[in-house]
């Protein structure tokens, strides 16, 4: 293997986010037509976080959620965590200009290997990034472990649309109009990545399953935009908490 090839980021990697850290907010914006900002804010609802909560969000990238959790909830303090240097070095940039460094930390760290103790979370969120953990499973254990009885697990992820001409005509924008509206914005080849690792993703109904295999109890997980994303709403299984309509 030549020194060239073993310089190329892994697809989902920390490095390959790294190289489109800087333009990755004005990206989403565009290329959810600003729809991403709603959907991060029926996430933070979901949490139904108690007062003075310690929040883990993982896959924090430049920490848009993390911000928002710490905006909705003034007493709440949050620990974002994700593997891109250059990702969090744009998080920790949005959080000075919004002086919240004293409720909003970040740090480099693996969804599959958390550094937190059991129980010790009132709430876990993840926008975006399950997707690309190549341990799936691994990592929802590790949000189980470290979730309170009392807590929520929340998790937004783009998905393949399935059904009815909405759902045709979102497949056409997520195959054909993501990868090149990303590649033209950012120069960068990487947004190619973005529509493999969306059809490559679990149907609903296996993904919720593979929750709930991992100590979770999923109580809702509804549609978003004809189903271009699903929010995932779980607790600890332990916490005998009855499901909800999903």
């Amino acid at each position: 293997m030549s020194v060239e090839a073993e310089r190329v980021p892994r697809a989902g990697s920390g490095e390959m986010f790294d190289a489109i850290a800087r333009r990755y907010d004005v990206l989403n914006r565009i290329m959810s037509l600003g729809l991403d900002r709603g959907w991060r804010r029926k996430a933070v609802d979901s949490l139904a976080l108690p007062r003075n909560a310690r929040v883990l969000d993982l896959a924090t990238g430049t920490a848009d959620l993390a911000l928002l959790i710490a905006e909705l909830h003034p007493d709440a303090t949050v620990i974002g965590v994700d593997p891109s240097r250059g990702m969090l070095a744009e998080g920790e940039r949005k959080i000075a200009e919004a002086a919240l460094g004293s409720r909003v930390s970040l740090q480099v760290g693996d969804a599959q290997a958390l550094p937190f103790e059991d129980a010790s979370v009132d709430g876990v969120s993840i926008a975006f990034g399950i997707r690309n953990v190549p341990d799936r499973s691994k990592a929802l254990r590790e949000m189980a472990r470290v979730i309170k009885p009392s807590g929520r697990v929340v998790i937004l992820e783009l998905s393949e649309p399935r059904r009815g001409v909405m759902g045709a005509l979102a497949r056409t924008y997520v195959h054909e109009v993501v990868p090149r509206v990303g590649a033209l914005l950012s120069g960068a080849k990487e947004y190619r990545y973005l529509q493999r690792s969306i059809e490559a993703f679990p149907p609903v109904e296996e993904f919720a399953a593979t929750m709930e295999a991992a100590g979770l109890r999923v109580l809702s997980r509804p549609a978003l935009a004809f189903g271009v994303a699903h929010l995932y709403v779980a607790t600890k299984a332990s916490a005998g908490v009855s499901p909800e309509v999903r």
